[in-house]
């Protein structure tokens, strides 16, 4: 399994958003998450496509899209044209999940599948197949800061079952209320990328957070 640590930028300073890009640049990060909001699917509203061509620009690291908006096979192309190469849709967002993932890949992304703290594993069970990353919520979507939900690492160590009983290469993300204090058992359960934001970004040393997240 891998160990990724992919900062989320909506808990950068956007005042300062070009260091902070080149901070992570100069990290042990491989990826840089990227939430999309709408106001819709979840409360709160985020930043848009302007913004993730900006930081296309200031990185040749991974950009690791998490859509938090309806219908977002309506998009699909334009984040393909921004250089995303991961582009996560929630599974709640959209009617015919299957043909959503089969769109991202034919645009040349790797598909990812979003999962609401209260949606069952089996929401997916018969797209799994077509996803290369699965990503699991560990707060509520559309906030920033909040406290991890305990029942995620069995969650966590259940997908991680199906995917291996099935011969899958599919990586297991986990978003929200990641820290220093639990990446270690998340990695253990079966985690492959970690998406951190306050606990990269509020810190005093974040490149130094990014190197104690990976141990």
């Amino acid at each position: 399994m891998a160990k990724i640590i992919s900062p989320s930028l909506l808990s950068a300073d956007f005042l300062r958003l070009g260091d902070e890009c080149q901070m992570l640049n100069r990290s042990a990060a491989e990826w840089f998450h990227l939430d999309v909001m709408d106001g819709v699917f979840v409360p709160n509203i985020s930043f848009g496509m302007p913004v993730i061509g900006a930081v296309r620009k200031m990185t040749n690291k991974v950009l690791d899209a998490h859509l938090m908006i309806v219908e977002p096979e309506r998009y699909i192309t334009n984040f393909a044209k921004l250089g995303v190469d991961f582009l996560t849709v929630h599974c709640e967002a959209t009617v015919h999940l299957h043909r959503t993932l089969q769109a991202i890949k034919a645009e040349g992304m790797r598909a990812g599948v979003a999962l609401n703290p209260s949606t069952s594993l089996w929401a997916i069970e018969e797209v799994l197949p077509e996803a290369d990353m699965v990503l699991l919520m560990s707060v509520n979507p559309g906030f920033g800061g909040q406290k991890f939900i305990e029942t995620t690492i069995d969650k966590v160590k259940r997908l991680r079952r199906m995917i291996d009983e099935r011969g899958l290469q599919t990586l297991i993300q986990i978003d929200g209320g990641v820290n220093t204090h639990n990446a270690k058992m998340l990695f253990e359960a079966g985690c492959d990328v970690l998406v951190a934001g306050n606990a990269v970004f509020g810190s005093d040393d974040p490149v130094k957070t990014i190197e104690e997240l990976l141990k």
